[in-house]
């Protein structure tokens, strides 16, 4: 995208109070933001993107102390908020008020409902929408950098511009489908604020490598992350800055008792060594008596179990086809091996909202 004139920030409280009251009038607002986590635990709001009616704003959040006025009017419940696969927008916004907005339309959640396919990118819907090839050369940009170049204003800008092209379309080809309400439900989902805190005592849960570990090794290397997940939190630093999973790994099967044992497993670089391993060591004593648990098992499917699931991937895919809908986006394969392994009991989402209606009724029944 070549350099051109574009839209500038807003960086004064008096210009973004008056760019606010205009929005009023806006059936929707389409929102878009920018951030940067390369040093932090927690992502650094850069920019705030919106596009109500026919003005456009780029709102520079690393000028304001205060961002009440503008987060009032996009957590007010009277407007639509559109954005498009907003996982990491609503994080940011649920740690700056413990909330989402709402009510939301995802344009991602709505592509795939008109089978267009899972998860299609940003880009992707616009090109298949609008026939606009949008430029993701600058998708790296240092948003946090000032100042933006015009070319990088524009490319933020184009974001929300295109997203308030197509949401309406979008909402008409649902409402023709009867598929709002499936929408909604998905949205309000979407919405829920827990799922954008990780608590320290979960944070084992994001040990991919865990159910390779013996229970006592796991109860260790749980015990590791949930201290990793709350020094993170703390000093506000990536979590691998802190401590990478494959020394937590490590520690837990080895449990080191000294620091020269740890030391002699050049596992830490010598600065988290230093900073950390009288911590670690004193840890790993702690949970290495412990009672043993079993955090997650690694237990293959046996052959009565492979049958039942092969036969229910089967009747998702068979749904799919006709919903014209992805199975995956139905039941992921994960969803269909807890009602093999657990059944009724099974905390799946294929059971609940619309998908129970247009098939997890069907799933049970062949338990």
């Amino acid at each position: 995208m070549p350099d051109s004139p574009a839209i500038p920030l807003i960086t004064q409280t008096d210009t973004l109070l008056r760019t606010i009251e205009n929005w009023s009038q806006a059936p929707f607002l389409a929102v878009d933001t920018e951030f940067v986590r390369v040093d932090t635990y927690y992502a650094r709001l850069c920019l705030i993107q919106v596009q109500a009616g026919e003005t456009t704003a780029l709102i520079d959040t690393t000028a304001f102390d205060d961002l009440s006025p503008l987060l009032d009017v996009l957590y007010a419940p009277d407007q639509i908020k559109v954005f498009h696969a907003p996982g990491q927008d609503l994080e940011i916004l649920s740690h700056l008020r413990k909330a989402c907005p709402q009510p939301l339309f995802d344009t991602q959640i709505a592509a795939t409902l008109l089978g267009f396919g899972d998860q299609l990118g940003y880009a992707g819907l616009i090109e298949r929408r609008l026939g606009i090839t949008l430029d993701k050369s600058l998708s790296r940009t240092d948003w946090a950098r000032r100042p933006l170049r015009p070319a990088e204003l524009a490319y933020a800008a184009a974001d929300v511009i295109h997203l308030a092209e197509i949401y309406p379309a979008l909402q008409d080809a649902l409402a023709e489908r009867g598929r709002l309400a499936w929408l909604a439900e998905d949205c309000a989902r979407l919405c829920d604020p827990d799922q954008y805190v990780t608590r320290p005592d979960d944070a084992w849960q994001r040990l991919k490598g865990i159910a390779r570990l013996n229970a006592r090794e796991q109860t260790v290397a749980a015990a590791l992350a949930t201290w990793r997940e709350a020094e993170a939190q703390q000093r506000n630093r990536p979590r691998k800055w802190i401590v990478d999973d494959d020394v937590i790994y490590i520690l837990a099967q080895r449990r080191p008792q000294t620091l020269a044992q740890l030391e002699a497993l050049n596992a830490l670089p010598p600065k988290s060594l230093a900073r950390h391993g009288e911590a670690l060591i004193e840890l790993i004593a702690h949970a290495s008596a412990l009672p043993e648990r079993l955090y997650q098992r690694e237990d293959e499917p046996d052959a009565t179990q492979k049958a039942l699931l092969k036969h229910l991937q089967g009747a998702v895919q068979q749904v799919a086809a006709e919903l014209e809908v992805p199975a995956s986006f139905l039941a992921p394969r994960a969803d269909l091996m807890r009602l093999v392994r657990l059944g009724t009991e099974a905390d799946a989402g294929v059971l609940s909202g619309w998908r129970r209606e247009v098939c997890g009724t069907q799933l049970l029944a062949s338990l």
